[in-house]
């Protein structure tokens, strides 16, 4: 029986290894799909997830997130980002570069997107703007550009068309660079 998020926490602050395990039986598989969908590489993925299990082990304490699912997949998601442009840093590897250049015509081009403070911003209002979609329109995005599932694999655990979700991709985009541009952080 899987502990409580809660309870996991608690193992983390008490510095007892079966926090690890716990978290790891937990939320091992879904940040096992997320580094394999990011890396197609079940070797590559297995390693981030171990990184996953030390980053989290190493921020709590002192960290103390409110979603421990979402926490851990974003450090899953991150070092697998990190892992993947390191691995195509000599060969163009263009599998995630696609999802990015799907959703660059979205996001403003002439600052640093990586500024934090911008970041920061952006992800509050994507946050908002996710809130506004029907919720098969949130879903199909979500699994797009966090989880990096492709047409097919949406279409497949969705039950609908490939034509369906691209469709719903493509109007989801031209209503998030209408809703940023709104707000001032949108492309001209």
């Amino acid at each position: 029986m899987d502990l409580e998020d809660d309870q996991i926490i608690r193992l983390f602050f008490e510095r007892s290894e079966a926090a690890v395990a716990e978290l790891y039986r937990k939320y091992g598989g879904l940040c096992m799909s997320i580094s394999c969908n990011i890396l197609k590489n079940r070797e590559d993925a297995g390693e981030c997830v171990n990184d996953t299990l030390l980053a989290v082990w190493n921020a709590i304490p002192p960290e103390k997130p409110d979603m421990l699912s979402g926490y851990v997949c974003r450090i899953a998601r991150n070092l697998s980002l990190k892992k993947y442009h390191s691995n195509t840093a000599q060969k163009r590897d263009g599998r995630y570069d696609v999802l990015l250049e799907e959703i660059a015509d979205c996001l403003e081009g002439g600052g640093r997107v990586e500024d934090e403070i911008l970041a920061k911003e952006l992800a509050g209002e994507l946050n908002e703007f996710l809130g506004t979609l029907k919720s098969r329109e949130r879903v199909i995005f979500v699994l797009r550009y966090w989880y990096c599932f492709s047409a097919a694999e949406i279409a497949q655990r969705l039950h609908i068309t490939q034509n369906s979700v691209r469709v719903s991709l493509y109007r989801t985009r031209e209503r998030l660079k209408k809703y940023l541009k709104q707000k001032g952080l949108g492309t001209d």
